[in-house]
């Protein structure tokens, strides 16, 4: 019989599926595709059909849901908005609070966090590469428009600022994810960015009395 798109998609899906459960339960590097092929009740050969090998897969993975870097890219934080600030503290804390309640994407992230990048998975980090670097471009660019503004304070450059927020960001994700999901991300998080952005804000002069 015939195998429609739809058929096909349905496959792939199934084998993304599988690979995210036997990559979180074994680790990437622990797992081989005859076991993917076995979760997702496919042969090898589908697998081999959709992807080209382990790494292919892990790719598409990645690809399957929006990671920090490409959730903020996707913001407007660029636009004519007059807090500059507020917008990039929001988009972060809309973040942290979609992975506090998205269990896929908590699965994904961990993945990731968990994977050896030996020279078989090098391919996934000149992808971390580029998302790094399209990220800190679309934040560098807020900052520096909060500069112009007089938002942000002299103390802090635009490039300063967006590597302290990606740490703290990468920072709670991490500890959060890899250490028992100790705290509550969203609240903590929240606080914490609350803080951070505070130190990043010029201190207005108050209005004098009329």
């Amino acid at each position: 019989m015939r195998r429609t798109k739809a058929d096909a998609e349905a496959t792939r899906q199934k084998i993304l599926n599988a690979a995210e459960r036997v990559f979180y339960a074994k680790g990437v590097s622990n797992t081989t595709l005859e076991e993917v092929a076995k979760a997702a009740g496919v042969t090898r050969g589908a697998i081999y059909w959709h992807f080209a090998n382990k790494t292919d897969l892990f790719l598409a993975l990645y690809d399957a849901v929006p990671l920090p870097q490409e959730d903020m890219i996707a913001r407007e934080i660029e636009t004519e908005a007059s807090d500059t600030l507020a917008i990039v503290e929001s988009a972060t804390v809309d973040w942290l609070e979609t992975l506090a309640r998205d269990e896929q994407r908590q699965r994904i992230l961990a993945i990731m966090l968990r994977c050896d990048y030996d020279s078989d998975m090098s391919a996934v980090l000149v992808r971390q590469k580029e998302i790094d670097e399209r990220h800190d471009a679309v934040l560098e660019l807020a900052f520096a428009r909060a500069l112009e503004r007089g938002q942000l304070q002299a103390n802090w450059t635009p490039a300063s600022a967006a590597r302290a927020l990606r740490w703290l960001m990468m920072g709670l994700c991490t500890e959060w994810l890899l250490f028992g999901r100790r705290f509550d991300l969203a609240a903590e998080g929240r606080d914490a960015l609350k803080r951070l952005f505070t130190s990043f804000r010029t201190i207005q002069p108050a209005e004098s009395a009329a």
